[in-house]
């Protein structure tokens, strides 16, 4: 276990200016075998903000909290701590407080001496000592149990002395890894709870990585997406959540996942513009200032998503934008059904663990463009590359299947229904869908829209 001293008042106010606590520029971890762990992260976090960083197991996350805290040297890059280049800084003087997945404490000892274990080791009095330590698990609700050996104590109860050994420090950052992963579900809902309170009472900077999207949604101020060692979108959770930037944010996030569908443009000029999805089609109308992003694409393939929340079952004789379909199965949920309809679209997945740059059909070649009809309709030449990548995200090929029917998967579109509906695998269900709650992606991934936050 890393010990770290603490300076109070870490990234506080100076002056009438608050400024920026941990700023990552351009920040590389490559490891000794060459693995790439962390690709050209940039990434800013303010003072007293709660920033959450989000994704699968080995996505880097973890490697970009240890940097912070001086556990990891980037290999390139810098890793600023108010306002300030910490790259060769000791973790002792990163002024700082980290709080493991593992609770790390000292089996021999009590939970006031772990508890209080920074407080001696900086040569504070056991009087003034003693008086922060009952404070810190007054607060935590461990004050009953201070006498206790770690042993003795519950897995909530653990973590609670962790992060009480983190608190007593009064840092100015605290980072988190993963803190509630080993507990049962209901006691990391009441601890979420807890920690997102205790940090914003105490107006501490955080940075909190987990797996987790409903800890992310629920605690974050912002929410870091990332995949592979490259950042993907950085937002509030309305706006991660609601204008997914990459079409990985729009899968990993929500439950069920969003519905992704392959679609071909097709521009009818001061009209609308079709979306052909497999047998069926929508019609984005003219004057909704999406469609002339989307024109950009007639002629080609692109990814729609919709959520389950933007469709709602109607009759069969609904008019509209509809799409009808037959249930292939239904999951009950108690509170709510799932039904998993097939109206003969192809689905688009995402492959969370393939390496980055893989297409998701080996050689295949991205689409070809018209470019006759590009310049007609966009002004633009045949050539112009389909959208800028995000940093990091190295030479993409298409997301979108071969056209040869042996790479193709049907899609089942996700739709709510009532608990326990009079319906049952193999009925007909017609879904009217909220046009203006539709995502569009492109051949490789990125998000197609105007007015980008």
């Amino acid at each position: 276990m890393i010990l770290v001293t603490v300076i109070p008042g870490f990234g506080r106010e100076l002056g009438r200016q608050t400024v920026t606590t941990v700023a990552l520029k351009d920040v590389t971890k490559v490891f000794q075998d060459g693995t790439v762990a962390v690709d050209t992260i940039n990434l800013d976090v303010n003072d007293g903000e709660f920033m959450v960083l989000l994704g699968p197991s080995g996505c880097g996350k973890s490697t970009v909290l240890r940097m912070v805290a001086g556990l990891e040297d980037p290999t390139s890059g810098a890793v600023m701590l108010g306002g300030e280049v910490a790259n060769d800084l000791p973790p002792r003087e990163r002024k700082i407080a980290m709080v493991f997945q593992d609770f790390a404490l000292y089996p021999h000892m009590t939970v006031g001496d772990n508890i209080g274990f920074p407080l001696r080791l900086s040569g504070i009095e056991p009087g003034p000592r003693g008086e922060r330590i009952q404070d810190v698990a007054s607060a935590l609700g461990i004050g009953d149990v201070l006498a206790r050996k770690p042993s003795q104590l519950s897995g909530g109860q653990r973590q609670r002395v962790a992060m009480g050994r983190a608190i007593v420090r009064r840092p100015g950052l605290f980072l988190m890894d993963e803190p509630l992963s080993n507990l049962d579900s209901g006691l990391r809902a009441e601890l979420r709870a807890e920690i997102s309170g205790l940090t914003r009472e105490l107006g501490v900077t955080t940075i909190y990585v987990t797996h987790d999207q409903a800890e992310a949604l629920t605690m974050a101020d912002r929410v870091a997406i990332m995949r592979k060692g490259v950042l993907q979108d950085v937002g509030t959770p309305t706006q991660v959540y609601g204008r997914p930037a990459t079409l990985y944010v729009a899968a990993f996030l929500g439950s069920p996942r969003m519905n992704l569908l392959e679609a071909s443009v097709y521009v009818h000029l001061d009209r609308y513009v079709t979306l052909n999805l497999g047998e069926q089609a929508l019609y984005l109308p003219w004057d909704d200032i999406r469609s002339r992003a989307v024109a950009h694409y007639h002629g080609e393939r692109i990814v729609v998503g919709m959520r389950a929340e933007a469709l709602t079952p109607v009759t069969p004789d609904t008019a509209g934008d509809v799409l009808h379909g037959r249930i292939r199965y239904l999951e009950h949920h108690g509170h709510e059904s799932l039904a998993f309809l097939d109206i003969g679209a192809t689905a688009i997945v995402v492959d969370e663990m393939g390496s980055r740059g893989e297409s998701s059909a080996p050689g295949q070649r991205g689409l070809r463009r018209f470019g006759q009809v590009m310049q007609r309709i966009a002004g633009r030449s045949a050539d112009a590359p389909v959208s800028a990548a995000p940093s990091g995200s190295g030479n993409r090929t298409s997301v979108l299947p071969d056209p040869g029917r042996h790479h193709r998967r049907p899609a089942e579109l996700a739709v709510r229904l009532a608990p326990y509906p009079a319906v049952s695998a193999g009925h007909p269900l017609t879904v009217q869908v909220r046009m203006d709650a539709l995502h569009f992606f492109d051949e490789r991934g990125d998000r197609i829209d105007v007015g980008w936050r």
